[in-house]
């Protein structure tokens, strides 16, 4: 199976009241349940299925995922910078495994 990595892509820093482009990219093969190995097997379901986002701990952006997402799921969105801190990312997977990254952003 392949390497599970999470990416992100967070401004060093932004000006006060600045909106700025988050971008994260899962690298995840997202099995649906419904494909077939080599040998003709099922290969069972594992998909990213949740995916959080918080801001110095409150959660500031969140979205549910279902199998008819393609493999290695990318999603941006806006975020107005008003303070300095740190960003939590959280993709959590069928089974609950979860992956986690981290980066922080400054504000002048």
């Amino acid at each position: 199976m392949a390497k599970i990595k999470p990416r992100v892509k967070v401004p060093k820093s932004a000006d006060a009241g600045e909106i700025v482009e988050i971008k994260a990219l899962i690298s995840h093969p997202m099995h649906t349940g419904r494909a077939k190995d080599k040998a003709g097997n099922v290969i069972p379901r594992k998909i990213i299925n949740s995916f959080k986002v918080a801001f110095n701990g409150a959660e500031i952006f969140s979205m549910d995922l279902e199998p008819a997402i393609s493999a290695n799921p990318y999603v941006a969105f806006p975020f107005k910078a008003t303070e300095a801190g740190t960003m939590d990312f959280t993709w959590v997977e069928d089974g609950g495994a979860e992956y986690t990254v981290s980066k922080k952003l400054k504000v002048s």
